[in-house]
């Protein structure tokens, strides 16, 4: 099967529901007009999208239906199509590795494939001829680093790990040391995504990304920010927390395949600015793909 049909599968449950309401409007509505309008304004809101994303959205649809002079139904969906992949489009999706070393900090709370992500994330890296060397800087939790570490050998990259409970800021020095005296090309380090408090972690991340700063100013840097999105409206709440602390660049969807809420991606987008990089589909070590927005509209409309 191949990534767009594991997609379109994966998102099949944000299809049928979006696609059902959809239908049930164009097929009650004889006509375009304002009626029809409010009807998916009321559709969107209720697929996660948010309330100020699925009104601007509304909004572009009822110039664009003016200016066109749209009354087909079809023409309707492939408007919203347009609309929504715009969204999706405005931020720059590419990975920043432009450096010899560049470094990728992943971010995200406990639970939402954060580890997996890395292990998929690196194998891509090194199958497009990339040296990648992976820190395991989520000291807190000794299960991380063992998940980690099958991961890292699963992908054929080299690990840097030390004993639980060790200043995960230290954890990334070294790596950056290994990275430099390998040549590696890409750094990833993880993070811890759940400590004491919030303001614990967060000065857990702050002290990581000076880390990097002061030892590889010059290079590209990614911070990316792992989303599970089954947890649907409470993922915005997960982007906000980590925006005040870390410069995000880019999201990683991870579990679409078990939710209808997949339309949440595109308010965080709208809100935030911040592109989605990466979306994971399965639990195979391949299911990583660079983020497609034609795809991803078109396998939810």
């Amino acid at each position: 099967m191949g990534f767009f049909d594991k997609l379109k599968t994966g998102l099949s449950k944000t299809k049928d529901t979006f696609n059902n309401q959809l239908n049930n409007v164009f097929s009650t509505f004889r006509k375009v007009d304002e009626e029809l309008l409010d009807e998916l304004e009321e559709i969107l809101i209720m697929s996660d999208i948010g309330y100020e994303t699925s009104i601007e959205i509304i909004n572009k649809l009822r110039d664009k239906i003016k200016k066109q002079n749209i009354k087909d139904a079809e023409e309707v969906k492939q408007a919203l199509r347009e609309e929504i992949k715009n969204i999706l489009d405005e931020t720059n999706k590419e990975l920043n590795l432009e450096t010899k070393p560049s470094v990728i900090l992943v971010v995200g709370v406990n639970g939402v494939g954060k580890t997996t992500s890395i292990g998929k994330i690196a194998n891509k890296l090194r199958k497009e001829g990339k040296k990648v060397v992976i820190a395991a800087a989520d000291t807190f939790r000794a299960a991380a680093v063992e998940q980690l570490e099958i991961w890292a050998n699963r992908a054929g990259c080299e690990i840097v790990k030390r004993e639980e409970g060790i200043d995960p800021a230290s954890v990334v020095y070294d790596a950056i040391k290994i990275t430099k005296e390998t040549n590696a090309d890409v750094l990833i380090c993880d993070t811890a995504g759940r400590l004491h408090n919030k303001k614990y972690l967060m000065d857990e991340l702050a002290k990581i990304q000076k880390v990097i700063d002061k030892e590889l100013s010059e290079a590209s840097k990614e911070v990316l920010l792992v989303l599970d999105a089954t947890t649907g409206q409470n993922a915005i709440s997960q982007v906000k927390a980590f925006k005040e602390t870390t410069n995000l660049t880019g999201l990683v969807l991870t579990k679409l395949d078990g939710t209808a809420k997949g339309g949440v991606v595109i308010g965080i987008v709208n809100e935030n600015k911040i592109p989605v990089k990466f979306i994971g589909i399965g639990e195979q070590i391949d299911d990583m793909e660079i983020f497609n927005s034609d795809d991803f509209v078109n396998a939810i409309i």
